[in-house]
């Protein structure tokens, strides 16, 4: 077990006054089996009110609304968690499911059908493409196919940054060659789709200590439903089945539905605010 501090600031500067409308914030990690929530405190400037709630997927929502104009947005997140998921291959997948294809139960089909319905409808050819070309021979084990579909990612392609907002479609990330973590995370989960798996986006944490003063970043990867196993994460970025260096805050069915912060504001035309943020998860005795 870990305990991790997650230290989340996000601060807009502004030229002018503007009114701030309300924001939604996806900071508070998903606590389940093997996460679990010791504190959490939410420090936001100007004035404000905090509703919390629940989503249609079970996500913690922080839905914030000001009481006065400012030219400062402040919102820090510090969260201290235990995390347990040591073992990240210590599951069984069910016998019916170990080979694919295969076919959900029944009583699966309705609760699963959004997951696996494709977002990119028009980028399916070029994913089938991208599939054809991995050589998979059918049938081929569950987790095999998994496993060796998010290690091409992550050799085939060439990590990238990228500040602006948005996700690439599959289509653009594969013929580019390259993309961030969201992007990887869209491919997989719209190439498990195409397959009929049932994938989700999922964003968080990454826990990536490089000294003793350890590191994070906000990261994206995509869960895949394992009859048996329930949703296990896959990380195309790296590579790597998702254990204690992924901390979830959100999933959905659509990559664009799960940004950390999301808010508008009114204010003088061709306003250019400043955005600073910064993201620490601290290993805790």
């Amino acid at each position: 077990m870990q305990r991790l501090n997650i230290c989340h600031v996000t601060e807009y500067l502004f030229s002018a006054p503007v009114s701030l409308e309300p924001h939604r914030l996806l900071l508070h990690p998903r606590e389940s089996h093997n996460i679990r929530i010791e504190s959490s405190v939410l420090d936001i400037f100007p004035a404000h009110t905090v509703q919390w709630k629940r989503d249609v997927l079970d996500n913690s929502v922080a839905v914030v609304r000001f009481s006065e104009s400012t030219e400062r947005l402040l919102i820090a997140s510090n969260v201290v968690i235990q995390h347990y998921d040591d073992n990240p291959f210590d599951f069984l997948i069910d016998d019916y499911a170990v080979n694919h294809p295969f076919a959900y139960l029944d009583v699966e089909q309705t609760d699963l059908a959004p997951f696996r319905q494709s977002v990119y409808l028009a980028d399916q050819v070029q994913v089938q493409s991208w599939l054809e070309s991995l050589g998979f021979v059918r049938p081929i084990q569950t987790f095999t196919l998994l496993d060796q579909m998010n290690r091409a990612i992550n050799r085939q392609f060439r990590y990238q940054m990228r500040e602006e907002p948005g996700v690439q479609s599959p289509a653009f990330t594969l013929a580019c060659q390259s993309g961030s973590c969201r992007d990887f995370a869209t491919l997989f989960m719209e190439a498990c789709r195409h397959l009929g798996l049932a994938s989700r986006f999922v964003s968080g944490y990454l826990n990536t200590p490089l000294d003793d003063d350890s590191q994070g970043s906000t990261h994206a990867w995509a869960e895949v439903y394992l009859p048996g196993a329930g949703w296990k994460g896959f990380d195309p970025t790296s590579g790597e089945v998702t254990g204690n260096k992924h901390i979830a805050s959100a999933v959905a069915r659509h990559p664009e539905a799960v940004p950390p912060v999301s808010g508008s504001y009114l204010g003088p035309p061709n306003l250019s605010p400043i955005l600073n943020v910064s993201v620490k998860v601290s290993a805790l005795a």
